[in-house]
């Protein structure tokens, strides 16, 4: 498997196609976000089952993809709706995601996105206060 396959795959992930998951991702695969530590493939499909449950569309949008050996490089806007953030209205979210392959399949893979971005700023109070802060910081 390459950075491109990959990238393919991802695409077409979502709550019905979690199967997709076996078919790139090694059974003690690590992933990191900024948010979490998955361990073992069993508890990546856990981690996307509970991902997907309040969310009602999610795509990702490959941006650039690169590849030396085994260790790829991945840049993408996701856009997902959730209904409890920003009113049920859509949410984009720019990220890299660095992946290292092992026979075949993924074995470590880490996104790294503003989590702010993602879910504290739609969140209301907290949204408000997290945009001024934001904001001050780039004065």
């Amino acid at each position: 498997m390459d950075v491109q396959h990959f990238s393919r795959t991802y695409q077409k992930l979502d709550q019905f196609h979690l199967d997709l998951l076996d078919e790139i991702y090694h059974p003690e695969v690590v992933f990191e976000d900024p948010a979490h530590r998955v361990l073992g493939l069993s508890s990546l499909r856990n981690y996307f089952e509970h991902l997907f449950e309040n969310v009602s569309e999610c795509h990702f949008y490959i941006e650039e993809q690169f590849q030396q050996q085994d260790i790829g490089f991945i840049t993408w806007k996701m856009v997902f709706i959730n209904t409890r953030l920003n009113k049920g209205q859509p949410v984009e979210v720019h990220g890299v995601s660095q992946i290292q392959f092992s026979d075949g399949l993924v074995k470590y893979h880490r996104d790294y996105f503003d989590l702010g971005s993602m879910v504290y700023e739609h969140v209301p109070l907290v949204g408000w206060a997290v945009k001024q802060l934001k904001q001050r910081l780039s004065q």
